[in-house]
């Protein structure tokens, strides 16, 4: 008591043993892990199918754990099978051997060809790995590796776990592990041995019989018979310059000659070097026994020829160049060029300056010159003369990207209209009457053609897909972005040629601009619609001059003649398009004021007393309401064509007008130009008529009938405007007073084609490289995809037929957004390459077995289906090994290669594959072995003898053995009997 009460006592320190210590806790959550992926327990499946381990699905779970500061990743490796029912539990013995013990003798998934190296060692379908984490340093001294395989086997005795557990030891590129399973009553240890060089007394199989033989010290004297499988692997390099088809193109031979442009619109495609740089033959011995066979440092019965199995795989060559991959990621890589067109061809200011200058000077004299200019005789020459005048003046002629050769190829390829000689008037004709490049209606319904739409590009017989080429070319092969600038300088001078001169451009659909292609195909559309109006208007100003004699039209002339046929300028009756333009600067087309006088009905003319004008024909049945005169619909103009940027300009500045009653009045103003319009002609061409005669004509449904009783008794129809037509303020009502009769002929016109056409020719004028290319990339993916189905369906390839669909999908919804995300192209180019790579190998294999040579139908089918293999799986057996169609090719090519490395410089010819001498077996008596010392040799010893007692158990026992040039691995699953010692 006094002690306690005393505060200068002493305080003793007491030390807690209960304590858990670090590796303790290590041990428990090791357990832990186990317990949470329900593997305690003893485990019951079926046995392997043959082939399982490779065609089943192998699944894999982590988890990380610590010791102490020390990270360890936990990795249970497990084949997916199909829960088996626990049947035949009473049948004792078997049964109470762990699954992966059952798996060690299991012959059928030996050496399979895709699996985790644990799975090839020891043949087990289910395992954990504990391995050190992802930044951590290997498990390499001797006392870390003990500790770790004790703290498995207590983990495992603990939990009653009969899944092998490895740990991951030595550094990882070594792939050494040392694990333990544990059932009841046995227990089975996995060991390794790794070493650089093959020792010299166990280079053979009678070597590493002694070796497992002593490991596992079986008492019995009659040894139990050991089963022994054999796997010898030999490695084709040397696959002989014939046996790879592919040339690359000589575009330099291509463009030095005459030129028939339809060469330029040929992608190139296959693989520059052989994608295919190795082959590997496994000869296989599966089930041999001890004496059977004699294999030691003196003598062998291993001959491969003799293997009762052979299999076979190829080695891929690692990104192997391709002419279509290279062509389009160098096209691609244009997008991020930021140089424009004038940086690029290096004009200076100065020159400029003198250019603008001279043009000024002409100016009025260009004013003064009559536009009915006679068209030219087309031709290249004659198309690019004003272009080439240009350039020389900026620029010497040896500094041009592109030689005249090749522009003049180019661009006879683009515009084959220009060679065309104009006097064949019937061949010009029909050239611009079908622009398409011939394909027929059949040929536009399919899939391929109708690709455009999917990839918003353009139609692959199409001015656009076939400049997608030629600047793809261009750009590889003569002189990268210079070369680019210089053909898109060459073809927008060409484009302000065809425009000045009337001459539609060749390769362009009739019609508006269609909003389903890229926004540089709508353009030229919409290039050639004012080339169009402008020619019609020519046309009809000549008509007229020869009707009229005092006609002095201003230099636009007429929108187009004012015939009453249908197909004239006026558009459809009925339009529902509003067309609209807010521009005070547009050009009217008018008359001389004699003319103007003379035609134009008078002011105060009212009803019958005006001169219609401008009728197409008449409405049915209907007449005017306020008299018995038919309904005639007018001729009127057409909407203006517009592009997307255009429409989405105009919807942007009708936006910004607001919801305000202002805003909404003058919003509709804008957009009335074209009812207007039609309001007009209608009025010329109905004289007397109302607005309900337009509405009935223009919006049926705005006119309403319905049956009414008069004053007399009697049902009549009456009609009205609807309720929207009535509202106090209405468009219509105001647009209806203001229109005057006239006809289109003499209204200012809805669609200004020389503006349209100015702006259009500035638009592509500006337009940088980059720009360039991103407006042409959806054309070069694509042509790539149709040359990719080209090729494919040569080859028919079903896994390249379904990479095609997804690269076209996956590009599509890129290409369809406004501002695609180039970097996920990107990707899809590199799909694209990864296609043309397979197919590329398809053919390589087809070349190196003979395929298309004429050989018997039934060995052609044989081999189809063997090369078809050997791209999908990761090995193929050959059917009738060493004696069938594919391995006495494979025997061949071995041959060759032999022949070719040892006698080379003795014999001029190396002997080709199915020459008479290659039927010669083991050198065909020249001294020369068939085959090369074999890359790898593997062998598997099994037993089941019993360990450590003569009384214990007979428990599985394994080996197996890798031999390599520069390693040498034995990897053993020995197991033992813990009851009885």
């Amino acid at each position: 008591m006094a002690a306690d009460s005393d505060p200068e006592s002493e305080v003793f320190e007491i030390t807690d043993f209960t304590t858990a210590s670090e590796w303790e806790r290590f041990v428990s959550r090791v357990e832990e892990v186990l317990n949470d992926w329900k593997l305690i327990g003893s485990n019951v499946g079926r046995p392997p199918e043959k082939g399982e381990y490779t065609s089943g699905t192998w699944e894999e779970k982590s988890k990380e754990i610590n010791f102490a500061d020390f990270k360890f990743s936990v990795t249970h490796h497990y084949l997916k099978q199909e829960s088996v029912e626990s049947e035949g539990k009473e049948d004792g013995e078997e049964d109470a051997f762990p699954l992966a013990m059952q798996d060690l003798l299991c012959m059928n998934n030996d050496f399979p060809p895709r699996a985790h190296c644990l799975v090839r060692w020891y043949g087990v379908r289910e395992f954990v790995v504990i391995s050190p984490g992802a930044n951590c340093e290997a498990i390499v001294s001797e006392s870390k590796c003990s500790l770790l395989l004790s703290s498995v086997s207590i983990a495992l005795a603990n939990t009653g776990c009969q899944v092998p557990l490895f740990v991951h030891i030595q550094q990882k590129w070594r792939k050494m592990y040392a694990g333990e399973c544990q059932g009841p009553g046995v227990r089975t240890d996995f060991e390794m041995v790794h070493l650089r060089k093959v020792p010299s007394q166990y280079n053979h199989l009678s070597g590493l019989l002694d070796i497992f033989k002593a490991k596992i010290g079986c008492p019995l004297t009659p040894l139990p018979p050991i089963n022994i499988a054999i796997r010898f692997t030999y490695i084709l390099q040397d696959w002989q310059q014939y046996s790879w088809p592919q040339q690359p193109p000589d575009f330099d031979a291509l463009l030095a000659g005459e030129v028939g442009g339809v060469e330029f619109g040929k992608l190139p495609f296959g693989a520059c070097e052989d994608p295919i740089s190795e082959l590997h033959l496994a000869t296989t011995w599966p089930h041999l026994t001890e004496g059977i066979v004699v294999d030691n440092d003196v003598y062998s019965d291993l001959d491969p020829l003799q293997a009762p199995h052979w299999s076979v795989r190829v080695r891929k060559a690692d990104n192997p160049q391709c002419l279509l991959g290279d062509f389009l990621m160098e096209f691609f890589k244009l997008c991020s060029r930021k140089e424009s067109t004038e940086e690029i061809l290096g004009r200076n200011s100065g020159e400029e300056e003198n250019k603008e200058n001279n043009d000024i000077t002409q100016a009025l004299s260009k004013l003064t010159e009559p536009t009915a200019v006679p068209i030219p005789k087309l031709s290249v020459s004659n198309m690019v003369h004003s272009a080439r005048k240009r350039i020389r003046r900026h620029r010497r002629l040896d500094q041009s990207p592109l030689n005249n050769d090749v522009l003049n190829s180019i661009l006879l390829y683009l515009f084959p209209d220009a060679a065309l000689d104009k006097s064949d008037s019937s061949e010009a004709k029909a050239a611009q009457s079908n622009p398409g490049g011939g394909k027929n209606d059949q040929d536009k319904d399919t899939e391929d053609y109708n690709l455009f739409n999917l990839l918003k590009s353009a139609p692959s017989d199409s001015l656009t897909y076939r400049l997608a080429l030629c600047i793809c070319l261009v750009n590889f092969y003569h002189g990268g972005v210079r070369a680019v600038a210089h053909l898109w300088q060459e073809f927008v001078l060409e484009m302000r040629y065809r425009w000045e001169n009337n001459c539609l451009i060749y390769g362009l659909a009739a019609g508006p601009p269609d909003l389903r292609c890229c926004l540089l195909h709508q353009k030229l559309q919409m290039l050639n619609c004012c080339i169009e109006h402008k020619k019609a208007r020519d046309e009809s100003r000549k008509e007229g001059g020869r009707d009229r004699k005092d006609t002095a039209s201003c230099e636009n002339g007429l929108l187009g003649p004012e015939s009453g046929r249908p197909g004239g300028s006026g558009g459809s009756p009925g339009k529902s398009w509003d067309s609209w333009s807010d521009s005070e600067e547009e050009f009217f087309e008018c008359l001389s004021d004699t003319e103007e006088i003379k035609d134009a009905p008078a002011e105060g003319a009212k009803g019958a007393r005006a001169k219609p004008e401008g009728r197409l024909q008449p409405h049915g049945k209907l007449t005017l309401l306020n008299s018995d005169e038919p309904l005639y619909i007018p001729v009127t103009q057409e909407p203006a064509p517009m592009t997307e940027d255009l429409l989405e300009e105009q919807s942007e500045v009708l936006a910004k007008l607001g919801t305000s009653a202002e805003g909404a009045h003058l919003r509709a103003r804008m957009q009335s130009a074209c009812l207007l319009s039609d309001m007009e002609s209608f009025k010329a061409a109905n004289p007397g008529c109302s607005l309900e005669d337009f509405v009935r004509w223009y919006s049926p449904r705005d006119y309403v009938e319905e049956e009414v009783t008069d004053e007399t008794g009697q049902t009549v129809v009456r009609g009205n405007l609807s309720a929207r037509m009535q509202i106090p303020g209405n468009m219509w009502v105001e647009a209806w007073e203001t229109a005057k009769a006239t006809p289109a002929r003499r209204q200012k016109r809805l669609f200004d084609d020389t503006k349209e056409a100015e702006r259009v020719l500035h638009y592509l004028a500006v337009q940088k490289p980059a720009d360039l290319t991103r407006h042409l990339l959806p054309c070069a993916l694509h042509a790539a995809v149709l040359k990719v189905k080209e090729e494919e369906s040569v080859e028919d390839i079903p896994s390249v037929r379904k990479a095609i669909q997804q690269v076209t999908s996956h590009a599509s919804k890129l290409l369809r957004h406004p501002s695609p995300d180039y970097k996920k192209l990107e990707d899809s180019i590199n799909q694209l390459v990864a296609v043309e790579t397979i197919i590329a190998r398809a053919r390589s294999l087809k070349a190196k077995f003979g395929l298309g040579k004429g050989e018997k139908a039934a060995d052609s089918e044989d081999l189809e289906r063997f090369v078809g293999s050997l791209l999908e799986e990761p090995e193929v057996v050959v059917i009738g090994a060493g004696r069938g169609p594919a391995g006495s090719i494979i025997h061949k090519l071995f041959v060759s290669a032999q022949r070719a490395a040892l006698l080379a410089p003795l014999e001029d010819d190396p002997g080709r594959v199915g020459g008479p001498d290659d039927r010669k077996s083991t050198g065909g008596g020249s001294g020369v072995p068939d085959f090369p010392p074999p890359a790898g040799r593997e062998i598997l010893l099994r037993t089941c003898v019993p360990r450590p007692a003569p009384y214990s158990k007979a428990l599985p026992q394994r080996l197996f053995c890798v031999l390599m040039r520069e390693e040498f691995r034995l990897a053993g699953a020995f197991s033992s009997d813990t009851s009885f010692f």
